[in-house]
């Protein structure tokens, strides 16, 4: 049975299309003020609320080793942790961009984020995850340990792989065409006895 059948209506308003947002919006916990943590980081690299104070030198130091290792490196500590770890990541993309060449690294008792035009995802991914201590230095120098360790190759290692594989299948369908042609002259020369 075939629906009931409307009168058509002429919908005479300007339809456009779907909307998209050209960037997430981000999440700035209300306790943080960015102005401040701008300005603490355009001074000595570092960030941090006042009862962490005490870590100020060793934070700087840490600075100063990445700084060696060629890594201008920017640290902002948060006090309290918020509901989830994006966050720290948005706090990261912020300083970052005010400062384009630098790799920050935004911590929190128990959360890490960062932002870097020099290293990958996976490298800072994997920073972030031993960065996440509870004590804003030990997490800066282990943060600082995993962007300068050298790590198994793995690309290299698989091309090696998949070039060794095409060059077996290359070279197994070579001498079958040998053997098959080696045995077919075989067959067709009468052999002498």
């Amino acid at each position: 049975m075939l629906p009931p059948t409307y009168p058509l209506i002429a919908y005479r308003a300007r339809v456009t299309a779907p909307h998209v947002i050209p960037f997430l919006p981000s999440y700035i916990p209300p306790d943080v003020d960015m102005n401040q943590v701008n300005a603490d980081v355009a001074g000595d690299g570092v960030s941090v609320p006042p009862a962490d104070a005490a870590d100020v030198p060793a934070l700087r130091q840490v600075i100063a080793q990445a700084r060696k290792d060629g890594i201008d490196l920017k640290i902002v500590v948060i006090e309290h942790n918020p509901p989830i770890d994006t966050p720290l990541r948005d706090i990261a993309t912020e300083v970052g961009r005010a400062h384009p060449d630098a790799t920050v690294l935004a911590i929190s008792p128990s959360f890490a984020g960062t932002y870097s035009t020099h290293f990958d995802r996976v490298t800072l991914e994997a920073g972030q995850d031993v960065a996440k201590n509870g004590n804003p230095v030990q997490s800066s120098q282990n943060f600082v340990s995993e962007l300068t360790t050298q790590h198994f190759p793995w690309t290299s290692f698989t091309i090696a792989v998949v070039l060794g594989v095409v060059a077996a299948v290359v070279a197994t369908r070579y001498l079958q065409v040998r053997g098959k042609r080696a045995a077919e002259a075989q067959v067709a020369s009468p052999t002498a006895d």
